[in-house]
């Protein structure tokens, strides 16, 4: 058994960040648009920290959409070629230092990909540049790659590509921690998939930037951005914490996490799936670990829920319900609708404010506490913006259409597929409604 040592105890990390995202309704696919969300996040350098090291950030990152025209021109430097949008996916991939364990790591990538039914197309170096980084970040920095791998056979099935990346990235990672456990904490898959991909590090806001010079090229582009700010207020600064995951930037807690860390394990028995086989699910497990934050805990199940057929809208609510026990002035549908899912999911409850994105869809939340504040501005070019303050972005006030705040327990999604902001009530009484819950509900009553 591992005892801790100190006072320290990893279990109880909380953080206070900065959060935001940039969406072009129209999906209209910009550098600019990337360029802002890059602005918005240095505009936010009071909520990112760092140590004794005033040139290391506690973390700052960056979720865009797959800038496929970059990928293949950058993928031809090095006698790669990519297939159509959709038909690959890419991997961010944080490597240990040491050349020998990073052929362990890409040697259990390969295998897993082998597994998993995918092809691995090749590796390339994100290049990076050093310049003012601080010795601590350094230190611990990681050797970053992007994989880029497909179906076998050259297979286009976007959606089956999504799950079967989900499914080898998880068993990688499961199998570095098993076979290689002085390698795994060096080892971290920062992202993957075909639609979105996450440049993020143990660095300030105004560092991302200049350490990535992907994102300073006018070819990088999206139709949105998640940014995230990190303030750690009782944890260590590392290279993996840093945010956004694969499909949420949080600034918040999570108070009940043990207990939703607990009973996740105690359920992964009965987990069974149309979309996954047995095998592929035995590969996925564990979906949540003490090994991880609260925020990435929280990551972890959002997209086990959303690759198991829900939209993502839909697990938000699962997961982080509206205040609706004592709420009698709530409709009927929308309390048969939490009252049924609280028989299967316990909240994930604390103090937060998530932005989250599919690469499709992009939104914020905001849980029944109410205690961390997001606000938003529409404008007349079709952008919508969203922070944890209003001035983010600045905003000439003739471009503003729109104002306001996402209020308790309430939603706010962009579907840049639509081209139109979704509105709380409208969304609630769609996903509500998509199936007889109430009658659901009677017929577990009856079984009681």
């Amino acid at each position: 058994m591992k005892y801790n040592t100190g006072l320290y105890l990893k279990e109880l990390d909380h953080d206070s960040c900065g959060i935001g995202f940039i969406a072009n309704l129209k999906g209209v696919k910009s550098h600019e648009l990337v360029d802002n969300a890059l602005t918005m996040l240095e505009n936010m350098e009071h909520r990112g920290a760092t140590g004794y090291d005033k040139d290391t950030g506690d973390g700052a990152g960056i979720l865009i959409q797959v800038p496929h025209k970059f990928f293949v021109e950058e993928c031809k430097k090095d006698n790669l070629q990519l297939p159509q949008f959709g038909g690959y996916a890419v991997g961010m991939i944080f490597f240990p230092q040491d050349q020998k364990e990073r052929t362990q790591c890409r040697k259990v990538l390969n295998n897993a990909a082998e597994e998993s039914g995918l092809e691995v197309l090749g590796y390339r170096k994100v290049p990076t540049d050093p310049a003012g980084i601080g010795e601590m970040a350094l230190e611990n920095a990681p050797e970053i790659e992007q994989l880029f791998i497909r179906l076998k056979g050259n297979v286009y099935a976007p959606d089956v590509l999504e799950r079967k990346v989900f499914v080898m990235r998880k068993f990688a990672t499961k199998t570095i921690r098993q076979d290689l456990p002085k390698v795994a904490p060096r080892f971290y898959l920062s992202s993957m998939s075909h639609k979105t991909i996450v440049y993020k590090g143990q660095l300030t806001t105004y560092q991302l930037r200049k350490f990535f010079p992907d994102l300073q090229d006018e070819n990088l582009k999206s139709a949105l951005a998640l940014i995230h700010s990190r303030f750690s207020t009782n944890t260590f600064p590392d290279w993996k914490l840093a945010q956004p995951f694969d499909f949420i930037a949080h600034n918040g807690e999570i108070n009940t996490i043990k207990g939703n860390v607990n009973w996740m394990r105690a359920k992964e028995v009965l987990m069974q799936s149309s979309l996954f086989t047995a095998a592929e699910i035995d590969m996925m497990l564990p979906i949540c670990d003490n090994n991880r934050s609260d925020s990435s805990n929280l990551d972890s199940i959002i997209e086990m829920l959303a690759f198991g057929g829900r939209s993502l809208p839909h697990v938000m609510m699962m997961l982080i319900p509206e205040a609706w026990q004592e709420d009698d002035t709530m409709p009927k549908y929308k309390r048969d609708f939490y009252e049924y899912h609280a028989s299967i999911m316990e909240p994930w409850d604390g103090p937060a404010s998530i932005c989250f994105t599919d690469g499709r869809i992009v939104g914020a939340t905001l849980d029944r506490n109410g205690l961390r504040p997001s606000r938003y501005t529409l404008t007349t070019d079709d952008r919508l913006i969203l922070a944890s303050e209003t001035g983010a972005l600045p905003v000439p006030p003739e471009m503003v259409v729109e104002k306001g705040r996402v209020q308790p327990g309430r939603m706010l999604i962009a579907d840049i597929g639509q081209g139109r902001i979704i509105r709380d009530e409208e969304l609630k009484k769609e996903i509500c409604s998509q199936q007889p819950y109430g009658k659901w509900l009677k017929a577990l009553k009856s079984i009681d």
